[in-house]
Formats: C-alpha cells, structure tokens, sequence
C-alpha cells in the first residue's frame, strides 16, 4: 500500500523542523519572523511532487532560503523605524547547543550582531555555507544565482565576518568566573566589582524597542558602563536579581526588578572580562526565554 503524500510530506518536514528554525533564526534574528517563515515553507512544501525531490532536507533548505530571504529584506524596512538599537531575539537553548561550539558560536549574540551587518544575500550565503556546510550549487539554486557568483559571495562575506568576529576562545571555567562575578557586583551596585570585570572597552547594547527605557545608542567605555549599571537601569528603590541562564548557547543574566522579568543581558566574555553586554528589554523579543528552542545544524 503506497504511503499517503501528505503523510509523507508531514514526516520530512518535522523529521527538520529543528534545522528549518535554526536556518531562518540564523538569517533573521527573530524567532517570531523565523515561525512564519516555516509556516510559509510548509505551505509550499505540500504543494510539492515528493516524487520529483531526490534529496528532502536540501529542497526543504531551499525553501525555506527563499522565504526568510524575502522577510529579511522586508525587515530592513521595518529596522529603519525601529527605536534604538535592534538586538536580535533572545533564544533558551537546550544544554547540548552550548556544547556544541560551533552551534554555539553562529548562533551568539555577537555573532548574530555581526551577521546583521552583512547584506541580505551575504548573510544568507554566508549561514548556509559556514554554517550548515551547504554546498555552492545548492546555495545557487536556492538564490538563482550562478556557483561561481555564489563563490565570490561567500569570499566578500567570510572576509567581512573575520573582521569582526569574536577571536578568543575562553574556558568554561572563566566563563563561568567571570559571568558569576559581573552578576553580583550588578544586583549589588558594587562598583569596584564592575570596574574589576568590565573590560576597558566594554559596549553596552540596549534594546527597548521604544516599549522599555534603553540608551539610544551603544554606550561605549567602563566609566559609562559602570554608571549606567548602577544608576541608569534602576530605580533605587528597586530590588535587583539576575539569574544566571544560558541564551544562544552562551551565557547570560536574566535579570528581574521587584520580582518581574525585565530583560536578558547576553554577556560576550574574553579573557577573563566582559567586553559586550547586549541587554534585550523590549517585551515583544521575551517570548522565548521561558522554555527552550532546540537549535541544530544538521
């Protein structure tokens, strides 16, 4: 008895549901765009001659390529409005994608920051060969390009992200130093302990979306910093808890005031300080900080 079409094209598609999200969370920074990207790549997905598809995950890749491709650019449009900084939307991992470090480092918070300054065509190329190991000709059937033009693609986008990638791996052991040391000397205001663990050169990213008070701009420098933590993030008759988590596969502080959830500070760590802190405030990217996203990249 010949199985069902539909039921065999439901099974491809949850069998890569994991690895669909991550590819458009990848491209897009935002968990909610990246849902309605694979709502729309399901819809064409059953429109599909499974007979006709020799490899389900790649027609399924390319699908869903073209269809995060399109909201990238039309999140352009809406980023050109946005109040203050966009951050991307911070994502509860489960344990295994911070043991896994390469899923662990294209899916950070800074590597997303760097990802976002890519064009849209440059990112996608870039996630799909860097990071999922796609290879040149599909990539080029994904964006009806040509192998060769994809290949220059790649080399402009992999020079650019070298430029700005973090550089130093550090141990989990100083991680866990360091992240231990910045939360307590930020829920106690302790300033020696920030300016202790605060690299010279920390930036401070804030996204409030117009929704929640952030800096409109990146503050830049430990002085600021410092002041900012200690005055400009509080009210001082508020009492202050930051939990440790993990989001993106890295560490964090999700950090509460009079009991309730205010944002999530991802922490970029180098050496033994913190050299970025990229504090996500606006309630609409908070959604996907009480349970956990299963990320793949395969």
């Amino acid at each position: 008895m010949t199985e069902p079409a539909g039921d065999t094209a439901t099974d491809a598609f949850v069998a890569h549901r994991n690895l669909l999200f991550t590819v458009a969370y990848e491209m897009l920074g935002s968990a909610a765009d990246a849902e309605d990207v694979l709502q729309e790549t399901w819809l064409r997905w059953v429109e599909v001659d499974l007979a006709q598809v020799r490899d389900q995950r790649a027609y399924l890749v390319r699908i869903t390529t073209r269809q995060a491709l399109n909201r990238l650019r039309t999140m352009g449009r809406r980023k050109e409005s946005y109040v203050g900084p966009w951050l991307p939307e911070p994502l509860l991992t489960t344990p295994d994608v911070a043991e896994d470090v390469e899923l662990a480092e294209s899916v950070s918070m800074a590597m997303m920051l760097v990802l976002e300054t890519l064009a849209p065509t440059e990112r996608a190329v870039f996630v799909l060969r860097e990071a999922f190991d796609v290879g040149y000709d599909e990539i080029a059937a994904a964006l009806d390009k040509s192998p060769a033009a994809v290949r220059q693609i790649a080399h402009r986008a992999r020079v650019h992200v070298e430029a700005r990638r973090p550089r130093e791996m550090v141990s989990a052991r100083r991680t866990r130093e360091a992240l231990d040391a910045f939360r307590r000397a930020f829920e106690t205001g302790d300033l020696q302990g920030l300016m202790d663990v605060l690299a010279p050169e920390v930036v401070v990213v804030g996204d409030g979306g117009g929704l929640k008070h952030a800096a409109l701009r990146p503050v830049v420098g430990v002085d600021k910093v410092v002041r900012l933590a200690t005055g400009g993030l509080r009210k001082v008759e508020e009492t202050v808890t930051a939990e440790l988590t993990v989001v993106n596969g890295g560490p964090a502080l999700a950090v509460h005031l009079d009991g309730e959830l205010d944002g999530v500070m991802a922490l970029r760590i180098e050496g033994e300080r913190v050299t970025g802190v990229y504090y996500v405030r606006n309630p609409e990217k908070l959604t996907r900080v009480e349970s956990e996203t299963a990320l793949t990249l395969r």
